[in-house]
C-alpha cells in the first residue's frame, strides 16, 4: 500500500512547483469563496492559448479549477480513512472546501495539530503540482474551444431557482415573445395541448428562455404556414414537440444555439431533432416532470458547491438555501425529492429545522439527510432524520445516501 502511494505521489509532484507558485495556490485556496479576491488573483489569468474571461467569470473558473484539483487527489472510496493519502485529501477538503480550522480538522481526523500542519504543507505541494499539470493540459487542448468554455462558465454561474411552474403559462409567455416574428415570417402556431393544468419543477425564467429560443429558431427555419406545437404528459416527463416544414432541406441547423443548449442541459431537459420521410422537421424537448431536486440547507456555500460538483454528471438538480428560513420556505414550495441539512446555522439550528420539517404536513415525508461535523447520529435519527452523514463527505457518500433513499 505504501509503495503504491509513493508511486502515485511521485507522478503528481514530478513537476516540482516552486515555492512562489505553491504560495499562490495556498493564497487562492484560503480565499476560495471570496470571488472578488479571486478575480484579481494572479492564478485567475487565463491559461496560455485560452481566451481571457471577464473578471467575474475568471474568479468562478479559478474556484472550480481549485476545487476540481483537490477532488482529483481523492484516493477513492476503497482507501483507508487513516491512510496518508486519504488523510491529506480529507485535510484539504475540511480546511479549504468546508472551511474548518486546522485544529478542528485535526480533531476530526484524530491527529495532532502539528501533524495536521505538516500533512497540509505536503498536500499543498501536491495540489500545486496537480493544478499546474491541469493548466498545462488545458492550454494544450482547449484553445479551440475557448468560446464554448466561456459559455459553459456563464451558464454554470447562473443561480437556478426551481419551483412548481405551470407549463401552459410558460408556453403562452413564450408565444407572446415570438408573435411579431411569426407575423413577419407568415407562420401560424397551432397548439395541441391538454386542458388540465400541467406543472413541473423548473426555473421559470431559464425555461422560458429555452422555449423562446426553440420557437424562434423553428420559426426562422420554417416555410410560411403551420408550425404545430404538441404537449404530451406522462408520469415521468412532459414532452413538447415542434413540427414544421423546413425552408431548406438537410443539413439542418441545430434546434438550439450552443448557449441555450447548455441552459437546457442545466435544467435537465433533453433536446432531439429529426427529419421525417414526409419532409417535416420535428424538434422534441423532454422535460423531467419529477426531476430529482435536492434541497441543500446550509449557510456555508462550500457544502452546496461540493454537492453540486458531486452530482454534476447525474440526474439531480441542486437547489441551495442559504439559511434555515429560506430552506423551510423552499421545502414547502418545491417539495424536493430529498433535503441535505446542516446542523450548525445561525438564528435557527438544523435540529429545529428538522423538527419543523417533520411537523409540517407538506414536508413530513421528505427524506432528510443530516450532514454535519457534529457526530450525533442518535439525536438526528430520534428527531426524524432519514440518514446521517458526518463531514467531511465525498462523492460516494452522497450518491450512496441518495440511492439508499431511492432518490434519482
Amino acid at each position: 500500500m505504501g509503495h503504491q502511494r509513493d508511486t502515485e505521489t511521485t507522478e503528481i509532484v514530478a513537476t516540482k512547483p516552486g515555492d512562489d507558485f505553491v504560495a499562490q495556490v495556498k493564497d487562492a485556496l484560503e480565499h476560495l469563496y471570496d470571488l472578488r479576491y479571486l478575480e484579481q488573483h494572479p492564478l485567475a489569468a487565463a491559461p496560455q492559448g485560452e481566451a481571457a474571461a471577464a473578471p467575474d467569470l475568471a474568479g468562478q473558473r479559478l474556484r472550480r479549477e481549485l476545487a476540481a484539483t483537490i477532488e482529483s487527489l481523492s484516493p477513492g472510496p476503497g482507501a483507508s480513512f487513516r491512510a496518508p493519502q486519504a488523510r491529506a485529501y480529507n485535510l484539504l477538503t475540511m480546511h479549504y472546501v468546508e472551511g474548518m480550522t486546522v485544529q478542528e480538522a485535526a480533531f476530526k481526523l484524530g491527529i495532532s495539530r502539528r501533524q495536521a500542519h505538516r500533512d497540509l504543507s505536503g498536500a499543498l505541494r501536491n495540489v500545486a503540482a496537480a493544478f499546474a499539470a491541469r493548466r498545462s493540459t488545458l492550454a494544450a487542448s482547449e484553445s479551440s474551444t475557448a468560446q464554448l468554455s466561456s459559455a459553459h462558465a456563464e451558464v454554470a454561474r447562473l443561480k437556478l431557482r426551481l419551483r412548481p411552474t405551470d407549463i401552459h403559462g410558460l408556453i403562452q409567455r413564450s408565444q407572446q415573445m415570438v408573435a411579431r416574428l411569426m407575423t413577419q415570417r407568415g407562420v401560424l402556431l397551432t397548439l395541441d395541448v391538454p386542458r388540465e393544468p400541467v406543472a413541473l419543477p423548473t426555473d421559470p425564467t431559464a425555461a422560458e428562455q429555452v422555449l423562446v429560443s426553440a420557437f424562434s429558431r423553428a420559426i426562422g427555419q420554417a416555410l410560411p404556414g403551420d408550425l404545430r406545437l404538441a404537449l404530451a404528459v406522462a408520469e415521468e416527463q412532459v414532452t413538447l414537440t415542434l413540427c414544421y416544414v423546413p425552408e431548406r432541406p438537410l443539413p439542418a441547423a441545430a434546434a438550439l444555439d450552443q448557449v441555450t443548449a447548455l441552459l437546457a442541459d442545466r435544467l435537465g431537459w433533453r433536446v432531439r431533432q429529426e427529419e421525417r420521410p414526409d419532409g417535416r422537421r420535428v424538434v422534441t424537448l423532454a422535460l423531467p416532470r419529477r426531476g430529482a431536486a435536492i434541497l441543500v440547507i446550509d449557510d456555508n456555500a462550500g457544502l452546496v458547491t461540493l454537492i453540486e460538483r458531486y452530482l454534476t454528471d447525474h440526474a439531480y438538480q441542486v437547489v441551495p438555501a442559504q439559511d434555515a428560513r429560506e430552506g423551510l420556505r423552499l421545502a414547502q414550495e418545491l417539495l424536493p425529492n430529498a433535503i441535505v441539512l446542516d446542523v450548525m446555522m445561525p438564528e435557527m439550528s438544523g435540529w429545529e429545522v428538522l423538527q419543523r420539517l417533520r411537523n409540517h404536513p407538506k414536508t413530513a415525508q421528505i427524506p432528510v439527510i443530516i450532514c454535519s461535523v457534529l457526530n450525533n447520529p442518535v439525536l438526528a435519527y430520534s428527531l426524524g432524520a432519514s440518514l446521517f452523514l458526518p463531514k467531511p463527505i465525498n462523492r460516494e457518500d452522497v450518491l450512496s445516501a441518495l440511492r439508499q433513499l431511492g432518490v434519482g
